[in-house]
C-alpha cells in the first residue's frame, strides 16, 4: 500500500505541474466593459483574445496584470475608449515598483482600430514589450506613451489625428524615477506613421533615452510643430544644451515627411558626446520651417537625395558639430559665414547671443558631395 500511495502521489504531482505550467487563453466576451474584464483577469492568463465580437468598448484604463509574458490579440477588432482612458496601461507608483515590473512583458497586436481616450497604449516599466499591427486614432494626449520601456518594439503602428502627440519614448516620471535610472533605452520604431491633426505638437518624441532607433517611418497630414523632437535635456529647458550624461546615441533612417511644420521638422538637443545619425530623410516640399533645428550633439546627416534651395538648418549653437555625407550638391555649407555672420549657405545661426558673435563652421564638414 505504501508503494501504491507513492506512485499515486508522484502521478498527481506530475498532473498538477502540467496544470500549473499550462498556457491559458481567455476570450473577452462580447458586450463586456474591457476595463472591467481585465480587472478580473485570472492570474494564469497568458493569452487574451478579442475574438467574440467585431467591436469592443473600455470605459476606463485597461490595466495589464503582472505577467512574465502576456499576449493581447485584437483579432482585427475595433476598440473604443472612454474619454479619460489611458488604454492598455501598467500604472507605476514609485521606482521600487518599476524595478519589480521590468520583468513583465506584453505583446499588443492586430487591432483594426483603437479610437478615443487620452492614450491608446501607456506602457510603463517593461522589458522587450511589443506593439504590432495597430491603428490608433484620435487620442487626446498621446497615441503611444512609453516610460521606462527597455528594448520595446513598435512595428506597423499607424497613428491618425492625435490631438497632441503621436509616439512618445521617455523616462519614468513617478517618485524615485529620474532621467538616468528609468530610460526607454534601445527602443525601436519600425514602419510607424503619424497622420497629424491641425493641433498635433510632435509626431514622434524621444526624451532622455539612448540607443533609440526609428526606421522607415512617416510623418504627414496637417501642419504640426515637429516631426521628431529629440532631446536629452533633464529639466525640459530646451533653450539650454542637453545635459544628460548617459544618453549616447540615436538613429533615424529612411524617414518621409509630407506636410508643413510650424517650428521645425527635426529638433536635435543631445549631449556633446552623443552620436545622432540621420540618414535618407525625404522632405516632400518646402515645409515652412527649418528641416533641422540643432542645439547640440554630434550630428551626422547622410544620403539626403533631395534638397530644395529654400531648406535651411538652424542652430542655436554658434559652433555646431555636424557632418554631411553623400548629400545632394545643393546642400552647400561654405567655409565662412556671410557678412551678417549668421548664415553659411543652408546653415543659419538663430537665438540670442553676445553682440558680434558669428557662426563658426569649423566643425561642419561635407564629404562625398554628389556632383
Amino acid at each position: 500500500m505504501t508503494g501504491n500511495r507513492r506512485i499515486t502521489s508522484f502521478l498527481l504531482s506530475i498532473l498538477l505541474c502540467n496544470v500549473v505550467s499550462r498556457a491559458t487563453e481567455y476570450v473577452v466576451p462580447a458586450g463586456d466593459d474591457v476595463s472591467a474584464f481585465f480587472a478580473k483577469l485570472p492570474k494564469d492568463a497568458t493569452y487574451v483574445s478579442f475574438s467574440a465580437a467585431a467591436e469592443y468598448h473600455a470605459k476606463g484604463d485597461i490595466i495589464l496584470p503582472r505577467q512574465q509574458y502576456l499576449v493581447i490579440d485584437g483579432k482585427g477588432c475595433r476598440l473604443s475608449l472612454g474619454a479619460g482612458s489611458n488604454g492598455f496601461t501598467t500604472p507605476i507608483t514609485d521606482q521600487k515598483m518599476a524595478a519589480q515590473r521590468t520583468g513583465d512583458r506584453y505583446t499588443i497586436r492586430d487591432f483594426a482600430m483603437i479610437t478615443g481616450g487620452r492614450k491608446a497604449i501607456d506602457l510603463q516599466a517593461t522589458l522587450n514589450s511589443t506593439v504590432i499591427n495597430c491603428r490608433l486614432t484620435g487620442q487626446t494626449e498621446a497615441a503611444v506613451d512609453l516610460r521606462f520601456c527597455l528594448m520595446a518594439r513598435l512595428e506597423n503602428v499607424l497613428v491618425t489625428n492625435p490631438v497632441e502627440r503621436g509616439f512618445v519614448v521617455r523616462c519614468g516620471d513617478w517618485p524615485g524615477a529620474n532621467t538616468s535610472n528609468s530610460q526607454s533605452n534601445h527602443t525601436v520604431l519600425s514602419q510607424c506613421r503619424v497622420y497629424c491633426s491641425k493641433t498635433t505638437t510632435e509626431a514622434f518624441t524621444v526624451l532622455n533615452s539612448g540607443g533609440v532607433r526609428m526606421t522607415d517611418c512617416i510623418s504627414e497630414g496637417s501642419p504640426a510643430d515637429y516631426d521628431l523632437f529629440l532631446s536629452a535635456r533633464t529639466d525640459g529647458n530646451e533653450a539650454a544644451a542637453a545635459n544628460n550624461p548617459v544618453v549616447k546615441a540615436f538613429t533615424l533612417s529612411n524617414f518621409h515627411v509630407e506636410h508643413r511644420l510650424r517650428k521645425a521638422s527635426i529638433h536635435v538637443n543631445m549631449p556633446p558626446k552623443s552620436t545622432v545619425n540621420i540618414d535618407n530623410v525625404y522632405w516632400n516640399s518646402p515645409i515652412g520651417a527649418p528641416v533641422i533645428h540643432y542645439v547640440g550633439g554630434q550630428l551626422n546627416v547622410s544620403n539626403i537625395g533631395w534638397w530644395n534651395p529654400d531648406f535651411r538648418i538652424t542652430t542655436s549653437t554658434p559652433v555646431p558639430h555636424i557632418n554631411f555625407d553623400a548629400c545632394h550638391k545643393a546642400l552647400v555649407i561654405p567655409d565662412k559665414p556671410d557678412d551678417t555672420g549668421k548664415r553659411c549657405g543652408a546653415l543659419q545661426l538663430v537665438g540670442d547671443h553676445v553682440p558680434g558673435r558669428k557662426l563658426d563652421p569649423t566643425y561642419v564638414r561635407i564629404t562625398r558631395r554628389a556632383m
